[in-house]
């Protein structure tokens, strides 16, 4: 695969960028039936950041680009989309200096987020980012995300899987989808940013990463997602009105190993006993259940007030701030794995990669 960076020929494998393109809206073309995506991304990329100033593009690092074949709708992603991205970087981990990742933005917070489960110990940069209009669109934010992914990934000092996004590097396993149209689309409503552009820098702010907490080599956890593929996992958001045999219904499923509860506030829930009851039966049946804020910002903070009080009795393991997308694929990295029950409650209650 021809690397597509001015001095790539000249510089070894190991100093350059592998970017690894999924698909999405950047790499989009109009067509007469509308948008529909495009081929050859590689020169395309190239072409689009030879438009950046000669000075930024002299800074810009060596980098290589492979395309999926099939390239991925990022609606359509599973937890074997997943899979195979933590997979393909395992297998190139030592070749590259850093990684970058182009995929749909519908999805690219929760692709972070559980590629940060699967590449615990990283001791390189992962970037991954997008754009909301395509390449070629007059006044896209994709060629300013392509040039900021690159630059951070070529940072050794970042140590985890990022998102860059319209200016900012978030941690991705702490970052959520904010908006459907914004450019600055994505936010780490409970994390400071990783760091930023400022001018035509790009600052990094090595005390919030993970690079100064992480000791020893890459502990990666490669599991087979396809234990938790098949809707094992149940996202439960309450609204006034729920029931205790709706969640009955959802929770009871033999087919269910987990679920995440999304409650009001700080961590409440409907008075009805009954619904503590159906908690604390799928709990003892041996299903791991969490809970999270339906708030973006701040924490759950179970038993606080008497509508939540129960919930730890019950089984159910507080999320602290942790984000949907963090909290979900948390739980099916564990369910994906061999663990006791017990095992798998302590690991969720504890901080692998600076989720909560």
């Amino acid at each position: 695969m021809p690397p597509y960076s001015p001095l790539a020929d000249s510089v070894p494998t190991q100093e350059r960028i592998l970017v690894i393109y999924t698909g999405g809206t950047i790499g989009m073309q109009q067509h007469a039936e509308g948008l529909a995506p495009g081929g050859d991304f590689t020169t395309r990329m190239a072409t689009a950041l030879n438009q950046l100033p000669l000075a930024q593009q002299q800074l810009l690092p060596p980098y290589q680009v492979i395309s999926y074949a099939t390239l991925i709708d990022s609606s359509a992603a599973t937890p074997l989309t997943w899979q195979q991205l933590a997979r393909d970087i395992n297998d190139q981990l030592t070749a590259y200096a850093g990684f970058v990742i182009i995929h749909g933005t519908d999805t690219l917070s929760w692709t972070a987020a559980s590629l940060a489960y699967q590449l615990q110990g990283l001791d390189r940069p992962v970037v991954v980012t997008g754009s909301m209009s395509p390449l070629e669109s007059p006044g896209s934010d994709a060629l300013d995300n392509l040039h900021g992914a690159l630059q951070f990934a070529a940072k050794p000092e970042l140590q985890e899987v990022a998102i860059y996004f319209a200016g900012q590097l978030l941690r991705g396993v702490r970052a959520i989808k904010q908006h459907s149209e914004a450019a600055n689309a994505f936010a780490s409503p409970n994390y400071p940013l990783l760091g930023e552009r400022v001018g035509d820098d790009f600052v990094y702010y090595p005390s919030r990463g993970l690079g100064l907490q992480q000791r020893g080599a890459p502990r990666f956890e490669l599991p087979d997602y396809r234990l938790v593929n098949q809707g094992e996992i149940v996202r439960i958001a309450l609204w006034p009105g729920i029931s205790a045999w709706q969640l009955d219904a959802w929770l009871s499923d033999s087919r269910v190993k987990g679920a995440l509860l999304q409650l009001w506030g700080a961590g409440n829930l409907p008075g009805d006993p009954s619904v503590l009851d159906v908690l604390a039966r799928v709990r003892g049946e041996g299903k791991l259940l969490a809970a999270i804020s339906q708030c973006p910002q701040g924490s759950v903070h179970l038993g606080a007030y008497a509508a939540g009080h129960g919930l730890s009795n019950a089984g159910v393991l507080a999320g602290d701030d942790m984000t949907p997308e963090a909290a979900f694929t948390k739980l099916a990295h564990l369910l994906a794995q061999p663990l006791a029950l017990e095992d798998r409650q302590q690991l969720f209650l504890t901080s692998l990669v600076g989720e909560r």
